[in-house]
């Protein structure tokens, strides 16, 4: 094979990766012109086509399927190369890209974001929030955050925050305006801001207690969100009763600006968890990522010390 075609190989897998020349011009620093000239300079090279393109879509043909199936891996391998020799002289650098919720921002992520861009300069960190449960190494992410009732058996796990509980939260004003429940059952006269999942798209029933028993509650209400953040935005303006986990409203409890309602009903939900295949932890930047997630899940313990906690895959 022609050498010069091995620079093209990572911009083909790009536009794949981001569905689109535009996207994944932008995700390398190029022109559309440059990732359409990479691409054509590939496809005339293998005589064969990789990408349906129409105005709405870019689509992988069956050769392309075939071919991106075998250069994924093979570039992985060679990052992985580059990386370990890398790491051996102490230097992380590269682009580290990671999926996860909004949710999982404040509470986990940018603590570790601040400490991890200032031990390693010359690493880029790129975030993309996503609410659903993408295929983090068909969507081309070094890492993922998910639930840890949520990660795949088969990938390896770090947890990044103790275990979560949920607080049902309102306004003062919205109390004020329809009075405070008393029982679970009380929810079904009151203005709930529920949650729709963006991968099902089914609606979230909530998940409290009662008398120390799990129950599913469909709660009523004017508004259904996919982003908890925004949740908790409605609940401030005094637009219903939100459900969310308490460390996001923390600060609003302390302040008064929310208050917490049946504080009896909340459960706790497993934490949020740093999530990667085996072979990925070996890549220099994510070894990176993962000594500071121990570090901050560590800090975040009461009464921590600076103890590393394990890797380990949640149940």
């Amino acid at each position: 094979m022609d050498r010069s075609l091995l620079a093209h190989l990572p911009v083909v897998l790009e536009v794949h990766r981001r569905q689109g020349f535009a996207a994944a011009a932008n995700a390398l620093g190029l022109s559309a012109s440059a990732v359409s000239h990479a691409v054509q300079a590939v496809e005339r090279a293998l005589g064969e086509p990789l990408f349906t393109r129409t105005t709405r879509s870019v689509r992988l043909t069956a050769s392309g399927e075939v071919f991106v199936a075998a250069l994924g891996p093979a570039l992985d391998e060679i990052t992985e190369a580059v990386d370990h020799v890398g790491a051996q002289r102490g230097r992380v650098a590269g682009v580290l890209r990671l999926n996860v919720p909004r949710i999982a921002l404040p509470i986990a992520i940018t603590p570790m974001l601040r400490l991890l861009t200032a031990r390693h300069p010359e690493l880029i960190v790129e975030i993309a929030t996503d609410e659903g449960l993408a295929d983090i190494v068909a969507a081309g992410f070094d890492a993922g955050v998910r639930l840890g009732h949520t990660v795949a058996q088969d990938m390896v796990a770090v947890r990044l925050t103790p275990p979560l509980r949920i607080a049902l939260v309102a306004s003062p004003a919205y109390l004020q305006a329809h009075g405070e429940p008393a029982t679970i059952a009380d929810l079904a006269t009151h203005r709930c801001i529920g949650y729709r999942f963006v991968s099902s798209g089914a609606v979230y029933d909530w998940d409290l207690k009662e008398h120390g028993k799990p129950v599913s509650v469909a709660v009523p209400g004017p508004v259904r969100v996919t982003d908890s953040l925004y949740a908790k935005e409605l609940a401030l303006l005094g637009e219903g009763i939100a459900y969310l986990f308490e460390p996001l409203v923390h600060d609003e409890l302390r302040d008064g600006t929310l208050r917490q309602v049946l504080p009896r009903a909340g459960v706790e939900e497993p934490g949020l968890f740093l999530y990667f295949p085996q072979r990925a932890g070996q890549q220099a930047k994510l070894r990176a990522l993962i000594e500071v997630a121990r570090e901050v899940e560590a800090a975040s313990r009461p009464g921590a010390t600076a103890a590393r906690a394990p890797v380990r895959t949640p149940r």
